[in-house]
């Protein structure tokens, strides 16, 4: 309670003047603030109003933080009844509403110091200038409950670093060469052609192996590795793993079953192309980004 609203509880009992000095604050002040309180009013049944719509849209889905929601909330807004990002983040912190964040991971990277490596072409800058020019990839583990057999299965991904597109994705039970063969021929696939652009792993043996490079090669793709160890080289694809578990198993240590798992990540992935919005494509999805953005029909990068 402020002391402002400790006055007003009792001024009937007790002298505003006395109560004013007792509690070491100017009677102006004070009047001030009781003027005000109409409006202060007014603005409770407002934020009372926002925080009803951000409960709905938070309801669909409770990965949203302040800055998605406040994309949500100006969707086809008129300018002139939009809200502020700052008040979305406020009146989420006073209702207390809030984005679900998790805690941390398993290792999948598995080096192969016999198998050929390939020098840092990206160099961390995970930006690209048009579609289907620079991919990032790497394997993650999404683990299967005791009760139907325990173990893992396993996610590839080719990442478009134009947009942030998962533009190739496989899942298997093993992290053998044909996990991240079928992801890449997956996007290879999807954009029509792969001729010229790059793909970015780390050095898991998988992807340092000889069949691996020569699929590089027939696909016409460039094959670009981070330093070994240094999780900072592949961050967005790293990052995408992270979104992608957090979202999906939020408080849960593991799926169900694999039926479960494959259905609820390729749920996730639909979604996640195509309606959620991301903080990289200006709170849009990455597929409504790159029709945004882009003019020219995919394929070829060359």
């Amino acid at each position: 309670m402020s002391r402002f609203q400790f006055v007003a509880d009792h001024s009937a009992t007790f002298e505003v003047k006395r109560l004013c000095q007792l509690l070491e604050i100017k009677r102006s002040s004070y009047y001030a603030w009781r003027a005000a309180a109409p409006a202060r009013a007014v603005r409770a049944a407002a934020d009372a109003a926002l925080a009803s719509r951000i409960r709905v849209v938070h309801g669909a889905d409770n990965t949203v933080g302040a800055p998605r929601m406040t994309a949500e909330l100006n969707d086809g807004v008129p300018a002139c009844e939009r809200v502020n990002h700052k008040r979305v983040a406020r009146v989420m912190r006073t209702a207390g509403i809030a984005g679900y964040v998790k805690k941390r991971r398993v290792r999948t990277t598995v080096p192969e110091p016999a198998d050929q490596k390939f020098p840092d072409l990206l160099g961390r800058d995970f930006t690209a200038d048009a579609p289907n020019r620079k991919y990032v990839g790497d394997i993650t583990y999404l683990p299967i409950s005791a009760a139907a057999g325990g173990g893992n299965l396993y996610l590839a991904t080719v990442i478009d670093c134009y947009s942030r597109r998962l533009v190739g994705w496989a899942v298997a039970d093993h992290m053998r060469t044909d996990l991240v063969a079928d992801a890449l021929t997956a996007a290879a696939g999807a954009r029509g052609s792969l001729k010229g652009s790059v793909f970015h792993s780390d050095h898991g043996s998988v992807y340092c192996s000889k069949a691996y490079a020569k699929l590089y090669k027939r696909l016409g793709v460039t094959q670009s590795m981070g330093a070994v160890g240094t999780s900072a080289d592949n961050a967005l694809a790293e990052s995408f793993n992270a979104t992608l578990k957090r979202e999906v198993l939020q408080d849960a240590a593991c799926w169900p079953d694999e039926a479960t798992c494959r259905r609820e990540v390729f749920r996730w992935i639909i979604r996640y192309n195509n309606r959620r919005r991301h903080s990289w494509c200006g709170y849009v999805s990455p597929a409504d980004y790159e029709n945004i953005t882009t003019t020219t029909t995919l394929p070829s990068a060359a």
